[in-house]
């Protein structure tokens, strides 16, 4: 969904888990999908660890937990690997997340996400445990993502990181553009270019 990035901040959801690839995050069998509605994708994000085959919530399982929400995710490790697939990025956008933090993203997934509009912030481990502790403590922690100023805030201890991020996606994070509309801006420049 296309939004304007500037400050979140917000409530997060844990998933310390180290090496969560696409297939957890969205199932194989929904790639057959004919359809690109946000809502379908997102009501199966972590679909088999979310509910049972009889379509029963695991109990346990954070997303079936009422003690969490957010538009955060804070996951472990290596978030994102194994299928190139564009629908694990739907997924997490389609359940609500902007912003995905973990200390290392998988290249392909973490640039699907920019192009779908869901942040991916890398931070030190020491961060991201510190991160996982505090949620722990007291579910109603909140964290500050500042997108121009390119900076996490732990609001439960004040510790603050910067993180990288792409001038471009940047730009078009906070403008709500996609590559389309990007070079539809362009138009005229392009245009010119043509012409000479």
């Amino acid at each position: 969904m296309k939004q304007r990035f500037d400050i979140i901040e917000s409530t997060c959801v844990p998933l310390p888990l180290e090496n969560v690839d696409t297939d957890q995050i969205i199932p194989a069998r929904f790639l057959k999908a004919t359809t690109r509605d946000e809502r379908f994708f997102g009501d199966n994000l972590f679909r088999d660890w979310r509910y049972r085959p009889d379509g029963t919530p695991v109990e346990g399982f954070v997303l079936n937990d009422p003690r969490y929400g957010g538009e955060i995710l804070v996951a472990g490790r290596n978030f994102g690997s194994g299928s190139s697939r564009e629908h694990a990025a739907w997924a997490i956008a389609g359940y609500g997340f902007k912003v995905v933090i973990s200390s290392f993203f998988a290249d392909i997934h973490k640039n699907n996400k920019l192009n779908n509009f869901v942040l991916p912030v890398v931070v030190t481990p020491d961060f991201l445990e510190e991160l996982f502790a505090s949620i722990e403590a007291d579910p109603a922690t909140k964290v500050r993502v500042d997108v121009p100023n390119q900076t996490v805030t732990n609001l439960a201890t004040g510790r603050r990181e910067s993180f990288e991020l792409n001038a471009y996606k940047k730009y078009c994070l906070m403008n709500a553009l996609d590559d389309i509309d990007y070079l539809l801006l362009q138009r005229g420049r392009i245009e010119a270019y043509e012409n000479r």
